[in-house]
């Protein structure tokens, strides 16, 4: 990298110094420090690159490299995960997309679910050619989560008992009601599965509705024998739809769960 900078001409060379201090996300403390400017020459040094294409404003105060053929570097931006920090922070990678990290299915998403405290005007957004699909929660609910590293940025994600819960929380993150259940059975057949965890992140989260579509879903399963009687003491009042997003006419009385009709042959009404 240095010596590909000393053959380009400064402005390019410089660039090329930021970017591989930056890696993949530019800020202006970034070029400041490496360029050792100000905020404000910093910023404007930020303004003309991308003005002259070199680099791609993909938030506030955020930036990545536009195209490595024009800087003769050897790295492209090929794992969105490391805007997430810069663009929604406080964040975490979570739904689907976390159960995809951590082996809980095989099906592959083209979006990156992120849960944000940030206000959210738009709940998609498409960022450097990535799609986020967003989720605001509380601050108050920033827990169970794990930073990963990737391509040398730490990444918050939620940890693998967090992923289960937030996903019974609110099925659409999770890909649907169907693929929330596949989840979680395999979730139960890991080594390192924990009730006591689900249980405490649930009662931390305080919905309801998430211990009454753990304990159908867990009841129906092997595996899940233990846990369902213990979500039976954390019951609340009123009635949840097992998939908001269904038509849910029939009521499991024992769960308090109104279900489609397919998945009431299935349970006790």
């Amino acid at each position: 990298m240095e010596e590909t900078a000393r053959r380009l001409p400064q402005g390019r060379a410089q660039l090329v110094r930021v970017l591989s201090s930056a890696r993949d996300v530019i800020r202006v403390d970034d070029v400041a420090s490496v360029l050792r400017l100000d905020r404000t020459a910093a910023a404007q040094r930020l303004s003309r690159w991308t003005e002259q294409g070199w680099l791609r404003r993909v938030g506030r105060g955020v930036y990545v490299a536009a195209s490595i053929d024009t800087m003769g570097s050897d790295r492209v931006l090929d794992d969105p995960w490391v805007l997430v920090p810069a663009l929604f922070a406080p964040a975490y990678v979570g739904g689907r997309t976390a159960a995809e990290h951590w082996d809980l299915t095989e099906q592959i998403f083209k979006d990156i679910v992120v849960m944000t405290t940030q206000a959210l005007r738009q709940r998609r957004q498409e960022r450097h050619g990535a799609l986020f699909s967003l989720k605001h929660i509380d601050e108050r609910k920033l827990f169970g989560t794990k930073s990963v590293w990737r391509h040398q940025a730490r990444v918050p994600v939620s940890d693998v008992h967090r992923t289960v819960v937030d996903m019974l929380d609110d099925p659409a993150i999770g890909g649907g009601i169907q693929h929330v259940a596949d989840c979680l059975a395999a979730y139960l057949r890991r080594g390192d599965r924990d009730d006591e965890k689900l249980i405490e992140y649930a009662v931390r989260l305080g919905n309801g509705a998430v211990f009454k579509r753990l304990g159908f879903l867990a009841e129906r399963l092997p595996e899940g024998a233990e846990l369902a009687p213990v979500c039976e003491h954390h019951l609340s009042g009123g009635h949840a739809k097992l998939d908001p997003t269904q038509d849910s006419s029939h009521v499991l009385t024992k769960w308090r769960l109104r279900v489609p009709q397919r998945w009431a042959r299935e349970g006790t009404t």
